[in-house]
C-alpha cells in the first residue's frame, strides 16, 4: 500500500504580522486552532513586505511556483527576519524539486526560529526525499517535541517508521497517536489495523 507522506502550506499555519517589534529578528508563538494550531509572527516590516508576503502565499496554494518563488525570494532578501517567508520558499522549492534549495532555505528559518515546529516538519519531509532518513526522523521528532499535537508530522514520523525505516513499533505508535487526532481519517485508521495484524495484536 502506498502511503505519502502528508504535509501543509505554511501559509495555512502561518501568521505574518509587519508590526514595530524587536529589529532584532522575529518572536513567535504557537496557539490551539480548529483542525491543528497556529504559528503566528510578529516581525519589523513595511507593509510592502506584507503585500508581497501574503501575494506569494496566495500564488503557492494556486500552484504557481516558480512566480512564488521568484516574489519569496524578494522577500526574503527585503525582511530577512521572516521566518514564515523562508519557510514558504522552502516549500515552493520542495515543489518543483528543486531540494537543495529547499534544505537551505529551510535550515535558515529554523537559524531564525529554532523552535518553529513547521520548519521542522518541512525539513523533515525534504530529508526524506532525498533520502536522509535519519535526519529526517530527527526533524519530525523535534516538531513534536515543540508542538506534540502536530499531527501532520506525527503522520510523516509515523510514515517513515513504516516504510523507510522499518521500525513497526515506531510506526504503530505513531499511527495510533495520529489516529488519535485524527478519527476520521479512515486511510490511517486501515493502515493501523494492517500493522497490528503484522504485529499479532
Amino acid at each position: 500500500m502506498k502511503r505519502l507522506a502528508f504535509t501543509l502550506l505554511a501559509s495555512l499555519a502561518l501568521c505574518a504580522c509587519a508590526t514595530s517589534g524587536d529589529p532584532k529578528g522575529a518572536e513567535s508563538h504557537a496557539a490551539p486552532a480548529a483542525g491543528g494550531f497556529v504559528v503566528s509572527e510578529r516581525v519589523k516590516a513595511s507593509g510592502d513586505v506584507r503585500a508581497d508576503f501574503e501575494q506569494a502565499v496566495g500564488l503557492l496554494q494556486q500552484e504557481q511556483y516558480a512566480s512564488a518563488i521568484a516574489l519569496l525570494t524578494q522577500v526574503t532578501a527585503a525582511a530577512p527576519q521572516l521566518t514564515a517567508a523562508w519557510i514558504d520558499l522552502g516549500m515552493a522549492h520542495a515543489r518543483v524539486n528543486d531540494l537543495e534549495h529547499a534544505r537551505t532555505c529551510l535550515e535558515k528559518a529554523i537559524e531564525l526560529n529554532p523552535r518553529h515546529p513547521v520548519a521542522y516538519n518541512e525539513l523533515g519531509m525534504v530529508q526524506r526525499r532525498t533520502g536522509h532518513f535519519a535526519e529526517a526522523r530527527q526533524s519530525y521528532e523535534k516538531a513534536l517535541e515543540l508542538q506534540p499535537d502536530f499531527r501532520f508530522a506525527r503522520r510523516n514520523l509515523a510514515i517513515l517508521c513504516d516504510l523507510y525505516l522499518a521500525d513497526a513499533s515506531c510506526a504503530l505508535e505513531q499511527y495510533e497517536l495520529y489516529v488519535q487526532a485524527a478519527p476520521d481519517d479512515e486511510t490511517a485508521t486501515r493502515w493501523v489495523a494492517d500493522l497490528r495484524a503484522r504485529a499479532g495484536k
